[in-house]
């Protein structure tokens, strides 16, 4: 297992895409420290939290959900700490279940999923299912070491969700 990976997965169109942002390595390393830290700092709009996979049942390796968008209202409040928060925890437990990550590694790691909820999301089960497929996706662009860097001198230009040159 290397020291830290990271991943990237955005799934989704529109105001219910994912874009999640992980960072997994040992909790007596860096990204343990970076955890603890995190979770014991929070500020306006910005508050980390575990992900559980039901009430008194995290999930592992324990998981840090880290929101990127301020919370913007009731509604934004609500996406966020529920069905992205319950879409985090689904991918991280399809990661452990089809071996991404191993389950003999689970109590030894630790994760920060940064996590952006647009905040004008509707669709509960649409942000739900984008978040576990962004998930997912981010945690094995990340122990796969992806992207290369042939794949990223291929790209022609780059462009974004809010730029399209």
């Amino acid at each position: 297992m290397t020291a830290m990976s990271i991943g990237e997965g955005f799934a989704g169109a529109g105001a219910d895409a994912a874009h999640v942002n992980t960072v997994l390595g040992s909790r007596e390393g860096p990204v343990g420290v970076a955890w603890a830290t995190a979770l014991a700092t929070p500020s306006a709009g910005h508050a980390p939290f575990m992900v559980i996979a039901a009430p008194n049942l995290p999930v592992k390796p324990m998981t840090l959900f880290v929101n990127k968008a301020t919370i913007a209202s009731e509604q934004h409040a609500t996406l966020t700490w529920g069905p992205a928060q319950a879409g985090v925890a689904s991918g991280v437990i399809a990661a452990v279940r089809t071996g991404v990550l191993e389950p003999a590694e689970a109590d030894q790691l630790v994760l920060i999923a940064a996590v952006w909820v647009n905040p004008d999301a509707t669709e509960a089960d649409a942000v739900y299912a984008n978040n576990e497929a962004a998930t997912l996706a981010a945690l094995s662009a990340g122990r796969a070491g992806l992207p290369t860097i042939r794949d990223l001198l291929a790209a022609q230009r780059p462009y974004n969700a809010y730029y399209l040159p």
